[in-house]
C-alpha cells in the first residue's frame, strides 16, 4: 500500500515559509497569503510565487535557521515507522521544501521513501525570490498517481492525508482521504477527519493498514 503525506500542517505543525519569513521580517506577510491558498481562495502556485518572492535576498544562515526550527508533530515518528514496518510505502507530497523536511525527518531519526517537494533556489549566498520544483504548477493528484505507477501499487490502494487545499487533489484520487484538522474547504472532500497522530493511527488499524 501506498500512503502519501502532506507536510506542513500535517505531519508537522510548522508552516515552512512562515519560519522562513520570521527571519526574513515578512511573516505576518507570508502567513496571510498562506491562509488564503489553505482556504482555496487563490491558487496555490500564485501563492507559493508570491510568498517566495517575499524571501527575495535572506541570507542562506537565514534559510537554515528557519529549518532547524522546522518539526515532526508529536506522534507522527511513530505513525511513519510503524506504515514502514508494516511494509507500506511512506511517501511525503509537499509544495513545502526538501530541506525543511529532511531536517525534520532526520531530528526524529525516521526515513521515508518518497520525498516530493520543492526548493528555493540560492544564489551568492541569498534566495534569490523564486521557487522551483515538481509542486510549483503541478499538482498532488499526479504526483500521487505517478509515484503508485512507479511503485507498482494499484490507486485502489493508495491513502492520502492532508489539510490543505493544494491537498484536495490527492485527497479525490486516493482510495482512502484523511483530512487531518481539514480547512472547512476541505473537510467535505475527506473520508475520515482526525485531529491528532493519535487519532490517526486509531483510524489506520481500523482501517485494516496498520
Amino acid at each position: 500500500m501506498l500512503v502519501a503525506f502532506d507536510f506542513d500542517g500535517t505531519l508537522s505543525d510548522s508552516e515552512m515559509t512562515v519560519l522562513l519569513g520570521e527571519e526574513a521580517g515578512v511573516a505576518t506577510e507570508i502567513d496571510a497569503i498562506t491562509e488564503r491558498a489553505m482556504n482555496d481562495e487563490i491558487s496555490y502556485a500564485e501563492s507559493l510565487s508570491e510568498r517566495a518572492a517575499l524571501l527575495d535576498g535572506l541570507r542562506e544562515n537565514g534559510v537554515d535557521a528557519a529549518f532547524d526550527r522546522v518539526e515532526l508533530r508529536d506522534g507522527a515518528a511513530d505513525v511513519i515507522a510503524a506504515l514502514s514496518s508494516a511494509g507500506h510505502h511512506v511517501a511525503i507530497l509537499t509544495g513545502g521544501f526538501e530541506r525543511g523536511v529532511e531536517r525534520a525527518l532526520e531530528a526524529e531519526d525516521v526515513a521515508v521513501d518518497t520525498v516530493v517537494a520543492n526548493r528555493l533556489p540560492i544564489r551568492n549566498g541569498k534566495l534569490t525570490g523564486t521557487v522551483e520544483g515538481p509542486l510549483v504548477e503541478g499538482t498532488k493528484d499526479d504526483a500521487l498517481r505517478e509515484l503508485a505507477a512507479g511503485v507498482g501499487v494499484a490507486m485502489a490502494d493508495t491513502v492520502a492525508i492532508g489539510d490543505g487545499a493544494n491537498d484536495l487533489p490527492m485527497l479525490e484520487v486516493a482510495d482512502l482521504a484523511i483530512g487531518y484538522d481539514p480547512k472547512p474547504a476541505v473537510e467535505p472532500h475527506c473520508d475520515v477527519v482526525v485531529e491528532s497522530m493519535a487519532e490517526l493511527r486509531t483510524v489506520l488499524e481500523a482501517r485494516g493498514v496498520l
